[in-house]
């Protein structure tokens, strides 16, 4: 029996590659679209039964060539870019695509746990997972909405297992091919390592210049959630994954330059010193971002520790210094 991934050479979709292969499983079959070649790297070292490209998968998982053969879908493939705005393409590609799959899984008596988003909130104060608290402030937020929609009229007569997870700000190894899209944790490590120093957008939404907060999770606990759901076919629903508290980005900055003079063997310096030393500077934001960007998250855990999740998320604290040094690893590896 295979366990289907898509997404499987993107960020969250190859750490969990790499993870089941952790439990000892191989007979994973990864979808996804190269078409960005530089993914590949993510997959060089995990082990896999087969890979097809998104377009192929769906016909063929049509005609039957998987009968019988599917355990599980992990189903994280989707376009996150936020600033896209080719709103037929985005609907096609996340919203679409997922409700095929959906349909396969609940005919064929398949759990299907999928990747949703925090963006689905927007500016909302309120991150729990209700309709009344979904306002998205961009099409990445509605595409990833409305298909919570349609699994929520699904639910109720479902066959099989069908999670949702709406993932806050994840942050981890595997996520470089992202670029402008990767997380803040990676654009702090590689601005520090290139210039010294990290820039942070100016305030915004009546926050001081990065006092903006958000829910930072690690993409350790990401992981962790989709397989104890894997673990627990009973549980369905659409569940928040954050850490249930926000962190600054003037805190995360400090933690990533620290974590970095750490692996230097200077000592720690507080935020007040890092930013009169220069090593963190504000800036504008580009233009049309201000608009669309939350400028606070924090998850609400209660129905995801209702279901019976109960392992403690990293902290910013813990879970920073552990990204960069397996950040620092792999540019040991790949200079």
């Amino acid at each position: 029996m295979y366990i289907v991934v898509t997404g499987a050479a993107g960020f969250i979709g190859s750490n969990l590659v790499k993870a089941l292969n952790a439990r000892g499983e191989t007979q994973i079959l990864a979808v996804d679209d190269l078409s960005d070649d530089d993914k590949f790297r993510n997959l060089a070292d995990c082990d896999i039964a087969d890979y097809f490209d998104k377009t192929e998968f769906l016909p063929r998982l049509a005609e039957g060539d998987f009968e019988d053969d599917i355990a599980a879908v992990l189903h994280q493939g989707a376009c996150s870019d936020t600033m896209e705005t080719d709103g037929r393409y985005m609907l096609s590609n996340n919203y679409r695509y997922s409700v095929s799959l959906l349909h396969h899984c609940q005919e064929n008596d398949i759990p299907l746990l999928y990747a949703s988003s925090a963006a689905v909130y927007g500016a909302g104060t309120t991150f729990r997972e209700e309709r009344a608290c979904e306002a998205p402030l961009n099409v990445y937020g509605y595409s990833k909405s409305l298909f919570d929609q349609y699994v929520r009229r699904m639910l109720p007569e479902r066959t099989s297992q069908i999670a949702g997870f709406r993932y806050f700000n994840v942050y981890g190894p595997r996520e470089a091919h992202k670029g402008r899209m990767a997380s803040v944790v990676w654009h702090f490590f590689e601005q520090y390592r290139a210039t010294g120093k990290v820039q942070l957008f100016e305030g915004s939404g009546g926050y001081a210049a990065g006092d903006q907060r958000r829910d930072f999770v690690s993409v350790d606990d990401v992981v962790k959630v989709n397989l104890d759901f894997l673990d627990h076919p009973h549980r369905s629903g659409i569940f928040n994954v954050g850490t249930g508290s926000a962190a600054t980005f003037n805190a995360v900055a400090a933690a990533t330059i620290n974590a970095c003079r750490a692996a230097d063997g200077a000592p720690p310096l507080a935020f007040e010193e890092l930013h009169r030393a220069g090593a963190i500077e504000y800036i504008a934001f580009p233009p049309g971002l201000a608009a669309r960007y939350q400028s606070a998250t924090q998850a609400d855990l209660s129905r995801l520790r209702g279901a019976g999740y109960a392992a403690p998320m990293l902290s910013v604290e813990i879970g920073v210094p552990r990204c960069i040094g397996a950040l620092l690893a792999q540019s040991r590896v790949n200079p």
